[in-house]
């Protein structure tokens, strides 16, 4: 920031705008220099500063708008139910006095029933007939279902379930199954984890492709996540029925346009990407190229590549970058042409990547920028208090009318909108972000146009936080193999319990252990509870 020529000439409303200016240039440099200093002692050896988080609440927006109940119709929790009734008695004891009291009479007995877990390896032989054919072929009867390999499918369930929902490492669980009698060796537990299971990374895609062709909205967000030894991101994807996670080096819009396609890997020129490429302002005479040329579809990126170069896109060097635009509009249209995302919701905390079709915003995340704000004065303090009691307020009113909406409250929230963001505090960050906030208009109101949508994105951050706990817990990862299968069981675990599965139960069926539920393909119900009346 360059000073002003004569600091004497600036008027009081100039003077006040520059100093509170300073003022958060100050408080930055201090989160910077205290940063700079935990990682000096982190590289010299030392423990670094404790990570204590600042003395500041959440917002706590959402939970504070939720309605009251009536006074005196507070919540009351039913009754549980007998637990007998939901066990089955596998074993039954009957237990005697060592010595009956002389003269008693006996009067039968009193159940009391125990729930025990039994833990134990079980070594099974597998004698696999043997016929020779009349040409001389030797023919071997082949292992029963659920069982490949030398580690039967119960163990592999154990193992699956405790690592991915149970967010054990693998040492751990290496030393509990030792503990337990099994001989295992360390690469084996590593086989058992990244198996190549084809068809649970199968399902796994199916699911985020059901997803996204049959969901009115979706919530999106990204956290770091690392990988041979180097920085990635995971990009979470989820609503209310699932969840999926894609691993990759970037977090560009480039890559969560790739991960959009769930899985397909071609490239197409369709009206859908045409349109993507003028709103992102590529030249005309590029769109005009790809558009009039017969070729429109193309199987992987190098056949992509190749048209490009082909067409002379590749070669030339203007801003927008033609090939970025270019490629991502060929994405899209890929994403449109296997009929994903129809008329779905991007709801995103406001990243720049997620911003691609129907797009609407966190009102959570919006509150949190007014709560960050750093204040120096009284007056500072009360602007912010009022700004936000105002837009706790008006999303109260959001939360209203999602459940009744009419013309003439979506006018009326439209106006107070307006008036909200719009006023001036005379606290000049506060100003800014009010006036930037506005430009979103169109994109926090889009539960105006679609009730459906969450006014949040909670619940992509509480999916989140399962692969954060991963990555704390194991670090990173090393093999594709091993990225893939962190992503696929994670991901099905969520979708599990957002199902109402036991992923216990899905992995059992999946492995034809004896006497496991059926659980039927997660796609299907994914389809089945997003039928059902809300």
């Amino acid at each position: 920031m360059p000073p002003p020529e004569d600091i004497d000439r600036l008027s009081s409303a100039a003077l006040k705008a520059l100093v509170y200016e300073l003022l958060q240039k100050v408080a930055e440099l201090e989160r910077t220099v205290a940063a700079l200093r935990d990682e000096n002692a982190r590289l010299k050896g030392g423990p670094g500063r404790p990570d204590i988080k600042p003395n500041r609440k959440p917002s706590g927006m959402e939970q504070a708008t939720d309605p009251k109940p009536p006074a005196g119709l507070g919540r009351k929790r039913g009754r549980r139910g007998a637990t007998r009734a939901k066990l089955a008695i596998n074993e039954t004891r009957k237990v005697k006095l060592t010595v009956p009291p002389s003269g008693a009479r006996f009067k039968g007995y009193t159940s009391f029933v125990v729930q025990e877990l039994v833990i134990h390896p079980h070594v099974v032989e597998l004698q696999c007939e043997r016929w020779q054919t009349a040409d001389g072929r030797v023919i071997t009867a082949p292992l029963p279902d659920g069982f490949d390999g030398h580690f039967g499918p119960q163990l592999r369930r154990f193992v699956l379930a405790l690592y991915h929902q149970g967010q054990t490492t693998m040492p751990r669980l290496l030393t509990l199954l030792r503990a337990l009698g099994i001989v295992i060796s360390k690469r084996q537990v590593v086989r058992l984890l990244n198996a190549e299971r084809g068809d649970f990374r199968d399902e796994a895609r199916a699911v985020l492709r059901t997803g996204l062709a049959s969901s009115s909205w979706i919530t999106v967000d990204d956290t770091g996540a690392r990988h041979q030894a180097k920085n990635g991101f995971c990009t979470q994807i989820g609503n209310a029925h699932f969840t999926a996670f894609i691993t990759r080096e970037s977090k560009s819009r480039l890559n969560f346009l790739s991960v959009l396609r769930a899985g397909y890997d071609d490239y197409v020129v369709n009206n859908e990407a045409l349109a993507y490429m003028r709103e992102r302002a590529l030249a005309a005479h590029v769109i005009a190229r790809l558009a009039e040329h017969p070729e429109r579809l193309f199987a992987d990126q190098a056949a992509w590549t190749a048209h490009l170069e082909k067409l002379g896109i590749a070669a030339l060097k203007v801003t927008p970058d033609p090939v970025l635009i270019a490629t991502e509009g060929a994405l899209w249209g890929s994403v449109k042409a296997h009929g994903l995302l129809r008329g779905t919701v991007i709801v995103s905390d406001d990243a720049g990547q997620f911003n691609i079709g129907e797009h609407g915003l966190c009102w959570v995340h919006a509150e949190r920028l007014v709560h960050k704000l750093d204040t120096f004065t009284e007056q500072n303090r009360a602007a912010q208090a009022s700004t936000r009691a105002a837009m706790w307020q008006l999303y109260a009113d959001l939360k209203v009318y999602r459940g009744a909406p009419s013309p003439e409250r979506k006018n009326a929230l439209t106006a107070e909108f307006d008036r909200i963001f719009t006023t001036t505090t005379g606290f000049v960050p506060l100003d800014r972000l009010l006036a930037r906030l506005h430009a979103n208009k169109s994109e926090l109101l889009k539960v105006l146009e679609r009730p459906e949508i969450p006014l949040h994105t909670n619940g992509s951050e509480n999916d989140i936080r399962c692969h954060v706990t991963r990555r704390k817990v194991s670090g990173g990862t090393r093999s594709e193999r091993g990225r893939d299968c962190r992503d696929t069981f994670l991901a099905l675990a969520k979708t599990c319990a957002k199902l109402g599965v036991s992923f216990w139960d899905y992995l059992g069926s999946r492995f034809a252990i004896t006497g496991s539920a059926i659980v039927p393909p997660l796609p299907q119900l994914i389809l089945a509870t997003a039928a059902q009346p809300p």
